[in-house]
């Protein structure tokens, strides 16, 4: 476990496990922004995006809803934090494919399994310049 604490809260969650249940058997996706206070990032807005891919094993966001997202969170006062998508059927963790697209060591990538849709696992992660993976800590908070 590294340092970075995501903070997240109960409401967000819900939302974010909601849409992934509804894009099932595709991924599904969206952004995260807040705030950064040395390392620990507050998730303050989730953007549900669309995989305008429409897959199983892979997601691009909707170019336009991707622009509104950040536009609204920059007049909100919020910084892009990161972003999520769901894997249908393996578990919370990084493919190659999602190493690779982790364009930005700064963000958080959030993966939600539904592997097991009884208990889905929503796991937070860094990806350095070197693609290395490490798992930030998520902590939620009440809503």
């Amino acid at each position: 476990m590294s340092e970075i604490k995501l903070v997240l809260r109960q409401e967000d969650y819900d939302s974010i496990l909601q849409h992934c249940v509804q894009g099932f058997p595709n991924e599904a996706c969206g952004l995260l922004a807040g705030t950064m206070e040395g390392t620990v990032k507050t998730v303050t807005k989730v953007y549900l995006l669309k995989n305008i891919d429409e897959s199983r094993e892979h997601f691009s966001m909707d170019p336009k809803e991707q622009l509104a997202a950040i536009k609204d969170a920059r007049k909100n006062g919020a910084v892009l934090l990161g972003n999520f998508h769901s894997h249908p059927e393996t578990p919370s963790r990084p493919s190659e494919e999602d190493k690779k697209l982790a364009y930005d060591p700064s963000l958080e990538y959030l993966i939600l399994s539904l592997q097991d849709q009884k208990h889905p696992v929503l796991k937070a992660f860094g990806i350095d310049s070197e693609k290395q993976v490490t798992i930030h800590e998520i902590e939620y908070v009440p809503s």
